[in-house]
């Protein structure tokens, strides 16, 4: 449907307009699409654009909102059954995170890093709302607060390799040979608390 085909009968709702614009963000990698181009990715005009959330800084901030609770909801400790190792928890969130299909997510969550090293408070934000999210989902399979920062921050590290190179076997590589000692571990502490 063209834009000059648009009536209010087929106007989109604010959250069916906004799912679009997070789509058109993560195709695009990056918060940094004009309202031209934002509104011809949705399928609307710029002035609606504007009509519905008052500007771009409104705009961005209800897709930052909509990604946090993808996020969150993605990586909820509730989606790993019981009994999943640390090892296990990782080489999941590895294989989430380098799938394709995850490629435009990445990138945005890397631009949004990237606004926070700029200097952005709603994106330092989101950034540390995120770390925080992590951390809360790790500590449930290695409760060692400084450890399991230690492999967050090997993570990090094997995504930004991953986006450079594209090779995701690396970093898989990388995260289980950290990981399978810290289970290893901790089954021992285990036994040993038994004894």
């Amino acid at each position: 449907m063209s834009k000059a085909q648009v009536t209010k009968d087929t106007l989109p709702n604010h959250s069916e307009l906004i799912l679009k614009c997070l789509g058109a963000f993560i195709r695009a990698g990056s918060l940094d699409l004009s309202l031209d181009q934002l509104a011809g990715e949705v399928g609307v005009s710029k002035r609606m654009l504007i009509h519905y959330f008052g500007g771009r800084d409104s705009i961005e901030e209800r897709a930052m909102e909509l990604l946090e609770n993808r996020l969150r909801a993605q990586f909820a400790p509730s989606n790993f059954p019981s009994g999943t190792s640390f090892q296990q928890v990782l080489a999941e969130l590895w294989a989430r995170t380098t799938n394709p299909a995850s490629k435009g997510v990445l990138l945005l969550v890397m631009d949004l890093s990237r606004r926070a090293w700029n200097g952005s408070s709603r994106a330092h934000e989101f950034y540390v709302e995120q770390q925080r999210l992590w951390m809360e989902l790790l500590l449930n399979y290695l409760p060692d607060r400084e450890v399991v920062e230690d492999a967050l921050q090997s993570f990090q590290g094997a995504v930004l390799a991953y986006l450079v190179t594209g090779d995701a076997e690396r970093g898989k590589r990388m995260l289980n040979r950290l990981s399978k000692p810290l289970d290893c571990e901790k089954r021992l502490r285990r036994v040993s608390k038994r004894k």
